[in-house]
């Protein structure tokens, strides 16, 4: 295009742009970059790219659809499904740094950024006593990144088992066994249903807050385009039909200890809180698969005390209590994260006294996860590109 100006030319390129994690947001926005004629390495601490997906449950799927769950430049294959599992969203991922030629250094592990000593670019500090110079970073480390157990009183002294859900993989280890599954996120409802339908003697799931639940599919439209099309529209109107969709949908679940929540459904996801995809929750509850509890207390010995009093003795308890971004050590020097760790800024922007200091994947929203990393992946290759244009 005539007067448009020249792409770099990435082996004259002294400074790459460094990509931390080689998950599908890491490696998005590494096959973006250099659509855009810019060097990009992505730097990963395992030894595989999607690492985080490989240690995922057997059962887990993902929640969007093939179509909108695919990366910039590479369709997800039709045979995986509308639905893709797991093992195939690692194939995919693997596939989609071959076939976009990634530069990918598996087995380092960035552990500390700051800003260049010339005030130009950043210096990455990474396993191994190795410093690299970068023009740009891009941090993707992952939304799932470090287990939290809450510090629950007496947790050290339970004699039963007490794993975080990122330990889980199938049911069959807990097979005629007494179960908690704790927290009803996606997560701990797709474990709970697991269990049960795995051969669990008995699986309770501790709820504190009651969540909004959805069909993951209604009528063959997926509960991710409706998330689509209402980002924007009013949050009080989006409750409003939340609500009638929710009584037209999913059956009241009260009188199994799973009331329909106070707050409205967009109201909750712009607190954090995404609803439960329903993959077998509602028929679980209803006949008594799945058994509602109070939210777990504390714990003394051998029993787990619920918030409502009762005291239960389960063989194991599965905490599927979220994750933590685990930031501060490696960007909570530069003022670029707020008070719950998370980063100020996602995607094209950055930090006013961050320039070139990209985040993406921090979010989980009701649109889609994979979809808004392709999106970001596309923003922040465009504001980089430009960046090393100036530069150069």
């Amino acid at each position: 295009m005539p007067g448009a100006p020249a792409a770099p030319d990435l082996t004259t390129q002294p400074r790459p742009v460094y990509v931390i994690g080689a998950g599908p947001g890491g490696l998005a926005a590494a096959a973006a970059l250099r659509s855009r004629g810019v060097r990009a390495v992505v730097v990963e601490k395992s030894d595989a790219p999607g690492a985080s997906w490989r240690g995922h449950y057997d059962r887990l799927h993902l929640h969007t659809t093939r179509r909108l769950s695919a990366l910039p430049g590479l369709a997800m294959p039709r045979r995986f499904g509308r639905w893709v599992s797991r093992d195939d969203v690692v194939r995919y991922l693997e596939k989609y740094a071959e076939h976009h030629e990634l530069e990918l250094v598996t087995g380092v592990e960035v552990i500390r950024v700051e800003r260049a000593p010339d005030g130009h670019g950043w210096t990455l500090h990474a396993s191994g006593g190795r410093v690299l110079a970068a023009a740009a970073v891009v941090v993707a480390t992952g939304f799932n990144h470090t287990p939290a157990l809450p510090a629950w009183p007496g947790r050290d002294g339970y004699t039963g088992e007490l794993l975080h859900a990122a330990g889980y993989r199938n049911p069959a280890p807990y097979a005629g066994r007494d179960v908690l599954v704790v927290g009803v996120g996606n997560t701990g409802a797709e474990i709970a249903v697991d269990l049960a339908e795995g051969g669990a003697a008995r699986v309770r799931l501790a709820v504190r807050t009651a969540p909004h639940i959805v069909r993951r599919s209604t009528a063959g439209w997926p509960a991710q385009r409706t998330g689509i099309l209402v980002r924007r529209l009013p949050v009080r109107l989006v409750d409003r039909l939340g609500a009638l969709v929710a009584r037209a949908s999913v059956p009241d679940l009260s009188a199994h200890g799973l009331p329909r929540p106070a707050t409205g459904l967009y109201s909750r996801v712009r607190q954090g809180a995404i609803p439960v995809q329903d993959v077998g929750l509602i028929d679980a509850v209803r006949r008594g698969a799945v058994e509602p509890v109070a939210a777990v207390d504390s714990f003394d010995g051998a029993e787990v005390v619920l918030a409502d009093g009762a005291r239960i003795a389960p063989d194991a308890v599965i905490a599927a209590t979220g994750y933590r971004r685990a930031l501060e050590g490696l960007v909570g020097h530069l003022g670029v994260l707020d008070a719950r760790g998370r980063p100020r800024t996602h995607g094209a922007r950055t930090a006013a006294g961050a320039p070139g200091l990209h985040f993406t994947g921090f979010s989980n929203p009701i649109s889609g996860m994979f979809r808004e990393m392709a999106l970001d992946a596309e923003r922040i290759a465009k504001a980089v590109a430009r960046q090393v244009r100036r530069t150069a």
